[in-house]
C-alpha cells in the first residue's frame, strides 16, 4: 500500500468531500450501493460521504494503488480508504474524477466497491 501523497489529487479529495452535504460529490456503483444498504440499512451516500469526509478531516489516510485490472485500465490508479467504523473497519474502493488537478473544485468520488478490511 501506498499512501496518496501528491497534494493536488489530495485537494480533489478533500475537496469533493467538503461537498458531502450535496448530491452528485460521492457516487457509487451498484455493488457500492447494495452492500451499503445490506450492511447498514437507511444509510445514504451521502451518509459515506460524511463518514469519508471526517476520516480524511481528522487524519485520515487514503492509499492510492497502480490499477493492474483489465477491466479498470482507463484509470492508472485506484484510492482506498480504510475506515474504523461502529467496530469494524470498512474498506472503500474509489476513483477519481478531477478533469484538471490545477482546478479541483469540482471533483468528483467514484465508490467502486465496500466491504469489510
Amino acid at each position: 500500500m501506498a499512501t496518496l501523497k501528491d497534494p493536488q489529487i489530495l485537494q480533489c479529495f478533500k475537496n469533493a468531500l467538503a461537498n458531502w452535504r450535496y448530491d452528485g460529490f460521492t457516487t457509487l456503483t451498484d455493488v457500492a450501493a447494495d452492500w451499503l444498504d445490506n450492511e447498514f440499512p437507511g444509510a445514504t451516500p451521502r451518509d459515506l460521504a460524511h463518514l469519508m469526509h471526517g476520516y480524511l478531516s481528522t487524519g485520515g489516510v487514503i492509499d492510492q494503488q497502480k490499477e493492474t485490472r483489465r477491466e479498470w485500465t482507463t484509470h492508472d490508479y485506484h484510492y482506498d480508504f480504510r475506515i474504523p467504523y461502529a467496530g469494524r473497519t470498512l474498506y472503500i474502493e474509489s476513483r477519481l474524477i478531477c478533469e484538471k488537478l490545477d482546478d479541483s473544485d469540482d471533483p468528483i468520488i467514484h465508490v467502486v466497491n465496500i466491504h469489510d478490511a
